[in-house]
């Protein structure tokens, strides 16, 4: 499964340097406007604790870790929805991601410009809203001109029904809010909605990039952020991408443990990031386990068992016959596939199971 979330930004917020922490890739990081043109895609861990433990039991011959992508995209402007800045082409770029992740500069630098002169992510934040919403008002427009006259004179009841799911986005839009925020009735309605690709219906994440001393309490821009976003229904991360990167070039892992330690941190901020973009996709994990590999399986939350096979191979869904399935928790206690059979802890599942978070599975077929 192939998912990607995009950062975006205004130019200078840090969004490279985090890019650059997630996924060790090497997107340019310099102090000008425009600095990243093409977008830059990393291949990024989910960091597991339960893998992990469950490899400490099985001891196979490899651990495979779920992965998402993130695409740094370069920074907006105002005028962006316009072709400012070379927004038309970073605005695609945005449409093409499946949610967004806004990194908000909340730190003080004289060393640093901002493209407007002042730190102010509620003005920033507003900005990039501001160019997403009018690009959507746009794209809108256009749908609405192109059914209205087949929905008001012909009989095509499918035409209607989009006309009026349209009409309700676009209402939604002049009200200045996002399209996420309209709720439809059915599964048809929906489909309708999602084939439009709107930029502001996709699930936002905020991050907050502080200096070292507002990473564990945060600061006056931090707050005020929190105030303006507090009937989006987002969420808001608070990361030191200065400090992401000074982690980043420790060579090991009890190296790293002891800078957090160091910083009163327990985890660091790109791990926090990588969970909360995962949470933001609506994603969630099974596994499987073997003296082969012990593998991470992503999955979209309320998938029953046959589309969850289809994760690992088509065939699979194709001919399933039933899951067994053994919850994590069982596994950890009992401390083997054997242990667990003998306590009655495996369960056989059919086509209308839905698969729970950490739930860990063989899967029966035949084509």
């Amino acid at each position: 499964m192939s998912l990607q979330c995009g950062i975006i930004g205004l130019p200078n917020v840090g969004k490279s340097t985090l890019f650059n922490c997630l996924s060790n890739a090497k997107a340019q990081a310099a102090n000008f406007p425009f600095c990243t043109i093409e977008p830059n895609v990393g291949v990024i861990t989910v960091p597991d604790e339960r893998l992990n433990k469950l490899a400490e039991l099985v001891h196979p011959q490899k651990i495979v870790p779920t992965t998402i992508e993130i695409v740094d995209i370069a920074g907006l402007v105002k005028g962006a929805s316009k072709g400012e800045g070379l927004g038309n082409k970073f605005l695609s770029h945005i449409r093409e991601t499946d949610a967004i992740i806004h990194v908000l500069r909340c730190f003080d630098d004289e060393n640093i410009s901002h493209i407007d002169g002042v730190v102010d992510p509620v003005r920033d934040k507003e900005i990039i809203y501001t160019e997403l919403l009018l690009k959507d008002l746009e794209t809108i427009e256009s749908r609405i001109n192109k059914v209205e006259k087949q929905a008001k004179t012909g009989g095509d009841k499918d035409a209607k029904v989009t006309f009026e799911v349209y009409n309700r986005i676009r209402e939604a839009l002049l009200r200045g809010q996002p399209a996420r925020s309209v709720v439809f009735k059915t599964k048809d309605e929906e489909r309708i909605a999602r084939d439009l690709f709107l930029l502001t219906s996709k699930p936002i994440l905020y991050v907050c990039n502080v200096d070292e001393a507002s990473v564990i309490s945060g600061n006056a821009y931090v707050d005020a952020l929190q105030e303006s976003v507090k009937n989006e229904n987002a969420e808001i991360l608070v990361v030191a991408a200065k400090i992401e990167s000074e982690i980043a070039e420790l060579d090991t892992y009890e190296d790293r443990q002891v800078f957090l330690s160091e910083l009163g941190l327990q985890e660091s901020g790109v791990n926090r990031l990588i969970k909360a973009a995962y949470k933001l996709l609506n994603l969630q994990t099974f596994f499987t386990a073997g003296p082969q590999e012990v593998r991470a399986w992503t999955f979209r939350k309320g998938w029953k068992a046959p589309q969850c096979a289809g994760v690992i191979h088509s065939d699979f869904e194709k001919g399933f016959i039933r899951a067994e399935v053994i919850k994590y928790e069982d596994y950890i206690t009992y401390g083997s596939e054997t242990a667990v059979k003998e306590a009655g802890k495996m369960y056989i599942e059919g086509k209308d199971y839905i698969v729970e978070d950490g739930d860990v599975m063989y899967f029966r077929f035949n084509v």
